[in-house]
């Protein structure tokens, strides 16, 4: 129900943005209705997929943290209360420094399936937990070695690039989707009234089509970002470490994924698939085996 809610809330607030911006900039540019007499206008159609695809994935990005705890119920350590508390606080704090960021908020959150996840619009107020899993089954050099991977994250501004990238690729899929439901309203069904149901029906099925192609193109980048992270790891803790972190993971890719849905891409592992399917093009993660290859070849030493 949680989730549901801050699903609910973000697309609410994603709603009221993008009708104050483009309200703002319609008044400002003097645009007219996207359609027309003479079929769509194609300027005030590009503003106004511009605007509800960057100002959503936008709203995503600052709220990241904010939902990230609700929807993990994350603990953020104020004050460690153990010695595995200001452990980790103070690994983080030493990462953190090495690549020249902010002290990220530091936290765990109940989850038996070994993970962790970093996210925040700002690099230097980012949030970094790691899962009660992945504190009971991992050594406290990987637990080192995942720390470090999601620090990479965090220096990288992956976080950023993505929701700039999902932005993007949102804006050309709604441009591009109704234009070919406005030629069809207007070719096929011969309307000349402005848009009807062969523009809306087929818009949406565009929507669906173009959105497939999108999200394959954002988890080709999520994945290229998997290995700049792993990367980052082996240049701070160690390459034989993040190795060993990696290959802990296999058990637990054997298992359903129980992150939440909006978090999957920002954790350090998902469920993977060892063969080749078309369902390989939309996972946020590399397989543990590319990965740990990817590792073998990387010297951080000349990195």
């Amino acid at each position: 129900m949680m989730r549901i809610g801050l699903f609910l809330l973000t697309n609410l607030a994603v709603l009221v943005v993008f009708g104050i911006v483009f309200s703002i900039l319609s008044a400002f540019f003097g645009l007219g209705s996207v359609h027309g007499a003479g079929g769509i206008n194609f300027g005030s159609l590009a503003v106004m997929c511009a605007v509800y695809g960057m100002v959503g994935s936008m709203v995503s990005l600052l709220l990241s943290k904010w939902m990230a705890k609700r929807s993990t119920g994350t603990v953020v350590i104020e004050q460690p209360r153990n010695a595995t508390e200001q452990w980790l606080v103070d690994t983080v704090a030493k990462q953190a420094k090495a690549v020249k960021i902010g002290m990220p908020e530091v936290g765990i959150f109940d989850n038996a399936q070994p993970n962790a996840f970093a996210t925040g619009w700002n690099k230097n107020k980012a949030l970094v937990a790691v899962s009660s899993g992945l504190l009971h089954t991992m050594t406290p050099d990987e637990v080192e070695a995942v720390l470090a991977h999601e620090i990479g994250h965090v220096a990288n501004g992956d976080m950023v690039t993505l929701a700039l990238i999902q932005g993007v690729v949102n804006a050309f899929v709604m441009f591009f989707a109704r234009i070919v439901g406005s030629f069809v309203d207007r070719v096929v069904f011969k309307n000349e009234d402005g848009p009807g149901i062969g523009y809306f029906v087929t818009s949406i099925v565009m929507d669906i089509l173009l959105g497939f192609l999108a999200s394959a193109i954002v988890m080709w980048f999520s994945r290229k970002r998997e290995f700049r992270a792993d990367e980052m790891g082996a240049k701070l803790a160690g390459r034989n470490k993040m190795i060993s972190a990696l290959d802990a993971l296999r058990p637990a890719e054997q298992r359903p994924d129980q992150m939440p849905e909006n978090m999957k891409a920002f954790a350090i592992s998902s469920g993977q698939s060892q063969s080749f399917s078309i369902a390989n093009f939309f996972r946020s993660h590399p397989t543990l085996d590319d990965r740990i290859a990817a590792l073998k070849d990387y010297n951080p030493s000349k990195a």
